[in-house]
Formats: structure tokens, C-alpha cells, sequence
């Protein structure tokens, strides 16, 4: 070791005086009493029912849950007597209101020129009606956007785009807008019913289901989506000739209702105030159990906040664990942005926001947008999910959808990847029911969930979480 003279000690001393001075932040970092805790309540978790037990319970005595219907209430009191089961400090709940929409009943034929029933559902927002008519076939959505005003006049319009199968799920942003936009762009050209190959990557005949919007000052139609096998049957009946299509849709608005967001905390040690922020949504759609969207999500996040519950006092983290259940994610995210709006305040105080909302397969990558003096942090976290298989990945992800309205005021994020390799096979569908979820990667979920959440709540330092400015008014 080479000694420094007093002067050069004296400078250096100055230099680091100078720095914090002016408002350099501290490195953040996470004690080693603490990486040796997670690791332990790690292998705890790869060995628990909890969230297998929660799940089973959900889709079994609750099962679909369209928000706004009698089964979503249910799953409401349902939900808030298992978070005080499980030993949360504080459950409550808070109120949600949206438009009501309800599916009552759904039918297609061909009636020409080779008369056979078509498989279809009602996309989230169609109005109801029976429409009979010609139908004119698309490749793409931007096709159909190009169809001249008028030229539809009387028709159907069928979008025919084939979503790709992705582990990260990429090929789902197509597949969205073209459920979320179509019915606009067929209704501009003039069509009187939209159709469309279902946004996913299975060729079972179970359509998928899924909200669509309809532009301001536009006449909505009714819009449904093709299982994949009757959009393959349809787009070969059209390249023969014309065929005519008669569907059926009993479904729409009724109303609005009231949901709620349910919340538990489990209370940190040493600054209970502040908190790191997991879940994922109750509401399902009504189609399957919603067994993969999202009761694995809510499952998940629970029983991770569960493990951290039963520790000892003096072994919880610094701070407090919330778990959020979202109401109503499936129609417009109302849940979150609820939750966003009588929550602005807590963003500084929120150490990291992460949701579950991408089924149960296994969690294969972590990432986080975080300020550089909390990478190393960062990387200490993925250090300790590496013996789950779970590898860092530098680019960083949203939080979820539902805690993205909080991501935008200013929420730090941190992602934890789940294969979604077979994800939109059941996504939306029937066939969303509990048998499609491993036990094993399930828990995996939860040891990998339980692991982050500690280890960011019991952090020396924070990750970047701070309040941004309120977005300027819109002129009129």
C-alpha cells in the first residue's frame, strides 16, 4: 500500500466533500445479511403451495371473472379473506367504476356458397346485432386502412393477419391493433361487420376474445374474432368466389359498475412507509377460468408477499411489501390507472414496481429501468435469481400494463420475463382454464418474485423513483 502525503489525502477528502455537496447520489447496495435471507426464503418458496393452492382456489370457486359481473364481486370478497388468510398486516380495498359490458350469446355461418358454421366470439366493446353480407377479405390491417371510403359499402371486412409465436410474446402488438383498430378502418370504408382471425398462435378451434375501440364520431358494428381453423377455412371459401356471411352477435354496454382494487401490505421493519409494489389483475375474461390472465399473476405476487410475512420481525425487509389486485384490466386498465390516481403521491416512496401479468411460464430474464447508482443494486438482485435460471438482461422493460400509469409519474421499474412461448395458445380462450399451469414453474415464479421483492425492499438506497412533473393541460 502506497501512503499519500496529507495535502493529497486533504484534496481527495475535499473532492468527495465537494461531490456529495452537490448532490451525488450514494450507490445503492444490498447488505449481505440480506442476499443470505433471500437466498434461504428462495429455496422455501421452490417448495410451497401457496399460489398453486390460491390459483386452484380462484378458478375453481370463482372461475371467469368479467369485470363488472356478479362472478367479479365474488372474486372480490374472495380475494380479500385469502390476503388476511395469508397473514397480510393490512387488506383493504379500493373502489373502481367503468362502463359495463356484457356477452350473452355469439353465432356465424356461411350461408354461400358452401353453408357450414364458423366459430367465432364478440370482441370486448362490439355492440350486438345480426349483420348478413358479403365479405371482403384483407391480409393486413394496413390494407383495410387503405380501402377507399364507400368501398365496403354493405359489407364485411375480414382481416386475416396470422400473429407470430415468441417467447417474449413480440408478435401480440399486431395482433392487438389489429383487434383494437380494425373495426374503425372497416367502418371508414364503409363495412356494416368486422371480422378477424384471432390475435393467437394456436390453430385450436377456440376464437380469442379481447377489447376493441371504436373512433369518436364513428356508428359502432358488430365486431367478432375466427378461430384460427374457420379463419383458415374462410380465406379459402374467398379464394374460390364470393362468400356471404350471417352473424350474430348478442352483447353491449349496460350501464356502468363498480369493482374494486385489492390491496395487502405486509409492513417492513424499519421504514414501513416506503415499499416496493407487485401484482397482477383479478378480472378475467369470461370466455375460459382465467387461470393464465391473471389469476397465475395475482397468485404469484401473493404468495411471494406471503413468505415474507411469515418471517421473524426482526428478519422482514426495511420496507413494506404491497400486493395489488387490479380490477378491471381487461377492458381499459381501469384498475390501474385508478390505483394511479389515489396513489401519485406514494412514486417517491415506492422503492420498485414489477407486475405479473404474462401467465406462469417460467421467468427466464430480469431487467430495470433504474438510475446508474442503483445498477449495482441491480445486478446484486440478479445475482441472487441466477439459481432460478434467470439471467440479466440490460435492456430494461415496463413494469406491466396495470402499473404502467404509475411508471409514467415516475415509478421505478424492474421486469421479470415469463416464456410466453404458448402464452397467446390460450390467451383469451377457453381453453384458459387451471391444467395449463405447471406446478413447478409456478412456484419457480414465486421463489424468483419473493427473492426481488425482498431484496429491493431491503436495499441501502433507492432505485430512482421519483415524482415527475404533472403533464401540461391540453388547450381547447
Amino acid at each position: 500500500m502506497r501512503l499519500r502525503p496529507p495535502a493529497v489525502l486533504a484534496g481527495l477528502l475535499l473532492s468527495a466533500a465537494t461531490l456529495v455537496l452537490a448532490g451525488t447520489p450514494t450507490p445503492t447496495r444490498i447488505p449481505e445479511a440480506a442476499l443470505a435471507r433471500a437466498a434461504a426464503l428462495q429455496q422455501t418458496a421452490l417448495q410451497d403451495r401457496t399460489a398453486w393452492d390460491l390459483l386452484e382456489g380462484l378458478t375453481t370457486e370463482i372461475g371467469p371473472r368479467l369485470a363488472g359481473s356478479e362472478a367479479d364481486a365474488r372474486a372480490v370478497a374472495w380475494t380479500v379473506a385469502r390476503f388476511r388468510a395469508l397473514g397480510f398486516d393490512r387488506v383493504w380495498t379500493e373502489p373502481v367504476t367503468f362502463p359495463k359490458w356484457e356477452r350473452r350469446g355469439e353465432s356465424a355461418q356461411v350461408l354461400a356458397p358452401s353453408p357450414q358454421p364458423l366459430h367465432v366470439t364478440a370482441l370486448g366493446g362490439s355492440p350486438g346485432g345480426t349483420v348478413e353480407a358479403e365479405v371482403v377479405g384483407f391480409p393486413t390491417l394496413e390494407a383495410l386502412q387503405q380501402a377507399a371510403p364507400g368501398s365496403l359499402a354493405g359489407k364485411i371486412a375480414f382481416v386475416d393477419y396470422r400473429m407470430e409465436r415468441a417467447r417474449d410474446g413480440k408478435g401480440y402488438a399486431m395482433g392487438a391493433r389489429v383487434r383494437a383498430a380494425g373495426p374503425s378502418a372497416a367502418i371508414r370504408a364503409g363495412a356494416i361487420g368486422y371480422l378477424m382471425r384471432s390475435a393467437g398462435t394456436d390453430s385450436h378451434r377456440l376464437p380469442h376474445t379481447g377489447m376493441t375501440r371504436f373512433e369518436p364520431g364513428l356508428v359502432p358494428v358488430p365486431a367478432a374474432a375466427l378461430s384460427a381453423p374457420d379463419a383458415d377455412q374462410l380465406a379459402r371459401l374467398l379464394a374460390r368466389g364470393p362468400v356471404r356471411v350471417r352473424m350474430r352477435l348478442d352483447c353491449g354496454w349496460d350501464g356502468t359498475a363498480t369493482s374494486y382494487n385489492v390491496i395487502g401490505e405486509v409492513r417492513g421493519r424499519r421504514l414501513p412507509q416506503e415499499m416496493v409494489l407487485i401484482g397482477g389483475h383479478l378480472d378475467s375474461w369470461d370466455l375460459g377460468t382465467g387461470a393464465i390472465d391473471d389469476g397465475a399473476g395475482v397468485a404469484i405476487t401473493a404468495a411471494a408477499a406471503h413468505l415474507i410475512a411469515r418471517l421473524p420481525p426482526a428478519q422482514r425487509p426495511a420496507r413494506s411489501i404491497r400486493v395489488v389486485a387490479f380490477a378491471n384490466e381487461e377492458q381499459g386498465l381501469w384498475g390501474g390507472r385508478a390505483y394511479a390516481e389515489a396513489h401519485r403521491g406514494e412514486v417517491g416512496r415506492i422503492q420498485l414496481g414489477a407486475e405479473s401479468d404474462f401467465g406462469a411460464g417460467r421467468i427466464y430474464a430480469f431487467s430495470a429501468k433504474v438510475p446508474a447508482q442503483a445498477q449495482a443494486a441491480v445486478a446484486q438482485i440478479a445475482q441472487a435469481l441466477a439459481p432460478l435460471g434467470i439471467a440479466l438482461r440490460s435492456e430494461g422493460e415496463s413494469c406491466g400494463p396495470d402499473l404502467g400509469p404509475l411508471q409514467a409519474v415516475g415509478m421505478a421499474c424492474a421486469a421479470l420475463a415469463q416464456d410466453g412461448t404458448d402464452y397467446f395458445d390460450l390467451h383469451h380462450t377457453p381453453d384458459d382454464t387451471l391444467d395449463k399451469v405447471d406446478p413447478a414453474a409456478l412456484a419457480q415464479n414465486v421463489a424468483a418474485y419473493a427473492t426481488f421483492a425482498y431484496l429491493a425492499a431491503d436495499a441501502d438506497g433507492g432505485f430512482g423513483s421519483a415524482p415527475k412533473p404533472a403533464p401540461p393541460a391540453a388547450s381547447k
